[in-house]
């Protein structure tokens, strides 16, 4: 008994189980290529405007977020307590503007079209947010602003 082991009988030394292997790995790699676009959406065309209103948002020293309207700087509204909704949008745009060196002056564009989507777009920056893809009751935050005004600033006199 006095064989002597050989390499060529180990297995992974065999020159078909390298192309084996790399077959293998090639075949992984190509599913993965074709399957990674199948969930990308295409963007959607924008229906017409139906409306638009330029606004801006501003945190309030108790934490509430003012809603001016961004020509008379006006407040419209605030949204009180946690509004993660409200906020994350906000903070997601925020940060896109920090990140280029942009203040909180510029003010935000909420554009509804026709087709009832809702858009929060960032004239500054570019950025955008479809506020449908996160279902009707969070694009609801942002639909009310669409119907307000500015309290009337003239007291009545007596």
């Amino acid at each position: 008994m006095s064989q002597s082991l050989s390499n060529t009988s180990l297995p992974g030394q065999h020159s078909l189980t390298g192309w084996i292997f790399v077959g293998f790995l090639s075949s992984v790699l190509l599913v993965v290529a074709l399957l990674r676009n199948q969930g990308v959406m295409s963007p959607q065309d924008d229906a017409p405007v139906s409306w638009q209103r330029t606004l801006r948002f501003e945190d309030r020293p108790n934490g509430d977020v003012a809603v001016l309207e961004a020509q008379s700087q006006m407040e419209l509204t605030r949204f009180q307590g946690e509004q993660g909704f409200v906020r994350g949008t906000l903070r997601t745009l925020s940060r896109e503007r920090m990140r280029r060196g942009i203040g909180s002056g510029p003010a935000f564009e909420l554009i509804g079209h026709t087709d009832g989507r809702l858009t929060l777009l960032d004239p500054a920056t570019g950025a955008r947010i479809d506020l449908e893809s996160f279902g009707p009751t969070n694009m609801s935050a942002f639909a009310q602003l669409q119907h307000l005004t500015p309290p009337s600033s003239h007291v009545p006199q007596e």
